[in-house]
């Protein structure tokens, strides 16, 4: 009975074993599933979240194909790098484990619609490109004020500057306002420029301005049809803009170098190369082409003068003498209408000497100039008239009130006017037959300059003007006597003059390097640099040469700055139509 009962308990301790046993094994097995479908959630729960990063949807029931309807089985190995295997049907193989794409146990097939795992793929990564372009691009993005980028596009060279008006419309608004301009035109970031205007190409007028920069030696092209067929104009630069004053154009054959049949203009014309821009500004009392022109800062309150003069005031001009004076006669005679003009004059009862001798009208501007802007005026005298007769008139251009007002004519006895400029507040001219004189610009009145020996030159040259730091330079052609040495040929050079405005007297500073073969050539002066372009034809080619002198050096040495890189496209022409202007930009 005893052992009964223990053989039956033993075998009760033995099935509590098994059961135990067996609910470990459930219990285990409940514990692997679960955590497995919790490692399925979490994967799924970051897929989503990926997948709403990249702003896509995965979702069978949102693809849709031509074949319609979600197409269970299709074969996605070519696009993870499986090429050997192929497209297996879904009719013929039906219930069979595929690999997965997904990363889930439980999607044994691609859940994409027929035909379209390929647009899907190829859209999802171009979503996905544009995503990290946005992304790295909002990150490079830097927001600048509108005074620090100013600051910045203010120091660009011009030519860095066109260009970067091109990146949009609010670059290009902040570099073209006149708070821009002034304060690019008042800073130390300029460079000189110079723009060579009158370029004939083919026998016509090409219109085309070339523009050097001087710094970096390169030329740029700028086109002007405006231009296109005028001729013998003069310019004059002030502050960032270029006056183009006069001119002629051919009536029968436009565009033509043609002086046959020709028409003389007043118009003026304002070119901007900062911003590329054209305007038109009131027109010469009377139309002139080839005027001396002369520009010159006055003080706000300047008052223009005009003068009403007649033949007889004109015999006994103003003069100043200095050293021993030389006795001119003007061996140029002028058209037959001056010359009917004058005896017209003669018979006037009003050419008594009883009369006044001069009389003048002050005009006030009819404008205000704005405070801190600089006041300039342009004066324009002689040239050639309508009829190509010699000009002994002038006028003065106030670019405030936008108008034009003649100016006392130049004594009689003067001649025809060569070469001009603006020095210390007076208008100097000199004539063909070697006579100098000045304007008082704020008095309005010419003053006959009387020097101690005038520079020799060759008569086939005429003297050229210009003015640096308020001194007054001329450049004249004359004959070296062979340099002392017997036997050797005398040669033309073009020496440096400079005047002593308080003695007047002239004093050769240097010489020019080159052999003045050309009998038009241009110089214009800025700040403390000499300009200078030369143009000639010579074995049936144009060639052109660019110089520059220092007038604050004391040995005043010419350097070439660019030779032979413009003229060879020209004609024989451009050497007498040509004209300079030299900008700091």
């Amino acid at each position: 009975m005893l052992e009964t009962i223990m053989l039956s308990e033993s075998v009760n301790e033995e099935e509590s074993l098994h059961q135990d046993f067996e609910a470990l094994t459930v219990s285990k097995q409940l514990v692997r599933s679960v955590s497995q479908k919790l490692r399925r959630k979490n994967r799924r729960g970051q897929g989503e979240e990926e997948n709403k990063v990249r702003g896509l949807s995965l979702k069978c029931l949102t693809l849709y194909g031509r074949g319609g309807g979600c197409k269970v089985g299709a074969d996605t190995s070519e696009e993870f790098g499986d090429p050997s295997s192929r497209r297996r049907s879904s009719a013929s193989e039906e219930g069979k484990v595929y690999k997965i794409i997904c990363g889930t146990e439980d999607n044994n097939f691609d859940c994409f619609s027929y035909g379209v795992k390929e647009k899907f793929w190829k859209k999802s990564g171009r979503k996905d490109l544009e995503l990290e372009e946005s992304v790295q691009n909002s990150r490079m993005h830097i927001f600048l004020p509108d005074d620090i980028l100013e600051m910045c596009l203010v120091r660009l060279p011009l030519t860095s500057l066109m260009n970067a008006r091109l990146v949009c419309k609010k670059w290009r608004h902040l570099t073209t306002t006149p708070r821009f301009l002034q304060t690019r035109r008042e800073g130390s970031h300029q460079n000189p420029w110079l723009f060579l205007f009158g370029a004939v190409k083919d026998g016509y007028c090409s219109g085309e301005i070339h523009a050097l920069d001087v710094s970096l030696d390169q030329w740029h092209r700028i086109s002007a049809d405006i231009l296109r067929g005028r001729f013998m104009f003069s310019i004059a630069s002030i502050q960032d803009d270029i006056y183009i004053v006069g001119g002629c154009s051919s009536l029968t054959n436009f565009g033509k170098v043609d002086r046959s049949s020709f028409k003389t203009h007043k118009g003026v014309l304002v070119f901007s190369p900062l911003t590329k821009s054209w305007r038109k500004v009131s027109s010469m009392r009377h139309a002139r082409s080839m005027p001396i022109l002369g520009i010159s800062e006055v003080s706000s309150d300047f008052l223009v003068i005009q003068s009403h003069q007649n033949r007889y005031d004109r015999r006994f001009p103003r003069s100043r003498v200095g050293g021993v004076s030389d006795v001119y006669e003007d061996p140029h005679r002028l058209s037959l209408r001056r010359h009917y003009r004058n005896a017209f004059a003669e018979d006037e009862p009003s050419l008594l000497p009883s009369r006044k001798s001069y009389k003048f009208t002050r005009q006030r501007s009819e404008q205000s100039n704005p405070k801190g802007c600089k006041r300039f005026v342009l004066i324009a005298v002689g040239g050639l008239g309508s009829w190509d007769e010699p000009l002994d008139s002038g006028e003065i251009y106030d670019s405030v009130s936008n108008k034009w007002t003649e100016i006392q004519k130049l004594p009689i006895d003067f001649g025809v006017v060569c070469a001009g400029v603006v020095c210390n507040g007076m208008f100097y001219v000199c004539s063909e037959n070697d006579k100098l004189a000045a304007y008082d610009i704020e008095r309005g009145f010419w003053i006959v300059i009387q020097t101690s020996t005038f520079p020799p030159r060759v008569h086939e040259y005429y003297p050229k003007l210009v003015s640096s730091n308020g001194r007054l330079f001329m450049l004249s052609v004359s004959w070296c006597e062979g340099d002392g040495q017997i036997g050797r040929r005398n040669k033309a050079v073009r020496k440096l003059w400079e005047l002593d405005l308080m003695y007047l007297t002239w004093t050769e500073v240097a010489v020019h390097p080159d052999a003045p073969m050309d009998w038009n050539p241009s110089f214009v002066a800025d700040r403390n640099l000499i300009f200078g372009v030369e143009m000639f034809k010579i074995f049936g080619q144009v060639l052109d040469f660019f110089t520059v002198c220092d007038v604050s050096d004391m040995e005043m040495n010419w350097n070439h700055i660019s030779r032979n890189h413009m003229a060879h496209e020209l004609d024989a022409s451009s050497c007498m139509t040509k004209t300079m202007a030299v900008l700091h930009l």
